[in-house]
């Protein structure tokens, strides 16, 4: 059965896989609305959290997923529209 919804808790474990994090990065709090970069991942650890995601949900994203700006709801939003999509 395919997947139908992509979480907050799905992107977490995506990004702590995929691009780590650092003694700064707290994932632990209000995230959903906070700039990728003020959480502490930059462009290419975007990039390879993207890429993992194509992969492992099987959607594509375009690139507007990753604006200047880009925050985890905003990403969430948009696996989860591509999941629908698909269904």
């Amino acid at each position: 059965m395919p997947t139908t919804e992509f979480t907050l808790a799905d992107l977490k474990r995506i990004l702590l896989e995929s691009a780590g994090s650092d003694e700064e990065t707290d994932l632990d709090g209000d995230i959903l609305d906070r700039p990728f970069e003020q959480l502490g991942y930059e462009s290419l650890a975007l990039l390879e959290t993207v890429g993992r995601i194509e992969r492992e949900y099987g959607v594509g994203l375009d690139d507007t997923a990753l604006a200047d700006g880009a925050t985890p709801r905003e990403l969430i939003d948009a696996v989860n529209g591509q999941l629908t999509a698909a269904a």
